[in-house]
């Protein structure tokens, strides 16, 4: 273990070595005379392009506050470009600069090193540019900053130096070798893949859903397969391009598996559940449905959870597999079509024929509320102290609210019924107080 540890200090320090000896060279060759003059001139175009970027800020900012009617995506391009004037002004002002000293110089070498730090310069400002294509911020600012690095040891021609010092950092098991070298290109190589599978699989998801030859279940299995083969895809080859032994990670992950196929049940039942309720098509995306105490309809389908939402605004993540082993009432699995049931009573001196005539009118008022099929009225029983009826009557949107309409439909019996003289009863009780004495009155009281 001594001497392989020993290997290993003396072939990073070999590299590292070489990294710094490359550096040395590099800038020994900077101290002559015509290039500390490009150094200088470098350096004071710096505060110039600072300057120019702070007198044009506040114009830039004005005149983007005045681009009424345009898309928000080019609103935010130019707040970018603003935000990037320093280097935007620096990278102009440089090839200015490169430009002046080819006319007063004829050597190539008298403008080499101008040349260089602009096309560094302008390097820098299309990867910041163009990392914007990345919404996660901190994915991001990674992706600047190793970008960024790379470019800048690329044009000093110092890459190769580098490289062999990361690969020195490398922990070898026999044939494996596996050094920071690599786990970069894993990375770059992976996120690249990644990145583009995204793009794909974005794309594909906006057609198929544009497609309505495709039912919305069969739409979302499409698309979740189509995104776990893309990310596989990515996240193997990735894997492969860099030198990766997929066998061992097979033989890994199997036992892996093996271990968290005990821990992980319930994961597993849901996404499984999931893929179920995707082929079965019992629930998809716009359903109202009923589980328990919640009542909305189905936002997405997630593989582990269904997304249902409120009418109240609430956003309830419901395990795939509560769906599978639990009841649930789809109100519009098949169609659209809900029937809902209102009960009420009037007095027994109402007339019967009248109130169910009067009931059905006093429905049909309501504009959510169907003519086909036509709302019916029965009665159900002869109560305590009121005829007892059912109201029945059909909507087809029961996505906008089932307690807003039953709302509705009262209150327009209750004006119908005020209207035609028809009274809605309640319960009274009479209690009578005794005295002691039996030649006592006896007093009594009404409560209503």
């Amino acid at each position: 273990m001594d001497s392989e540890f020993q290997t290993w200090i003396e072939t990073w320090i070999q590299g590292a070595g070489g990294f710094w000896a490359a550096i040395s060279l590099y800038v020994q060759s900077m101290v002559l005379p015509y290039r500390l003059v490009q150094i200088g001139v470098a350096l004071a175009l710096v505060g110039v392009a600072w300057l120019v970027a702070l007198a044009l800020n506040s114009r830039m900012e004005d005149w983007i506050r005045g681009r009424e009617g345009w898309k928000t995506w080019q609103l935010r391009w130019l707040i970018r470009l603003r935000r990037r004037l320093p280097l935007i002004a620096y990278v102009v002002l440089i090839w200015l600069a490169v430009g002046v000293f080819a006319a007063l110089y004829q050597f190539p070498s008298r403008r080499y090193l101008l040349v260089l730090i602009a096309t560094i310069a302008s390097a820098w400002l299309v990867i910041r540019l163009a990392a914007h294509v990345v919404r996660n911020r901190m994915l991001r600012q990674v992706v600047i900053w190793g970008t960024t690095i790379y470019a800048t040891l690329h044009y000093l021609d110092l890459s190769d130096e580098a490289g062999v010092l990361l690969d020195s950092l490398a922990i070898e098991f026999g044939a494996f070798h596996l050094s920071v070298l690599s786990i970069l290109k894993a990375l770059v190589v992976t996120g690249v893949l990644f990145f583009a599978a995204r793009l794909v699989s974005q794309g594909s998801a906006r057609r198929i859903r544009g497609n309505d030859d495709i039912s919305p279940s069969v739409q979302e299995l499409m698309i979740k397969t189509l995104q776990v083969t893309l990310f596989g895809a990515a996240f193997f080859i990735g894997l492969k391009a860099v030198g990766f032994d997929l066998t061992g990670l097979a033989v890994l992950s199997g036992a892996i598996g093996v271990g968290l196929g005990f821990g992980l049940q319930k994961v597993v039942s849901n996404l499984v559940s999931g893929v179920i309720i995707l082929m079965d098509k019992s629930v998809k995306p716009g359903d109202v449905i009923s589980l328990g105490e919640t009542f909305g309809w189905i936002n997405t389908l997630g593989a582990r959870y269904v997304s249902v939402v409120t009418r109240d605004g609430k956003e309830y993540l419901i395990p795939n597999e509560d769906l599978i082993t639990g009841q649930v009432v789809n109100w519009s699995h098949s169609n659209d079509l809900v029937r809902l049931d209102l009960t009420f009573g009037t007095s027994y001196g109402d007339d019967p024929h009248k109130v169910r005539e009067i009931a059905v009118k006093a429905s049909v008022g309501s504009a959510r509320v169907l003519h086909d099929p036509a709302p019916v009225c029965h009665i159900t029983g002869f109560g305590d102290f009121s005829v007892d009826y059912v109201l029945r009557f059909w909507i087809r949107d029961p996505s906008a609210g089932l307690t807003n309409i039953r709302g509705t439909v009262y209150l327009a019996l209750w004006d119908a019924f005020k209207e035609n003289g028809i009274s809605i009863p309640f319960p009274q009780r009479e209690v009578r107080v005794l005295g002691d004495k039996p030649d006592m009155p006896q007093a009594g009281f009404r409560i209503d």
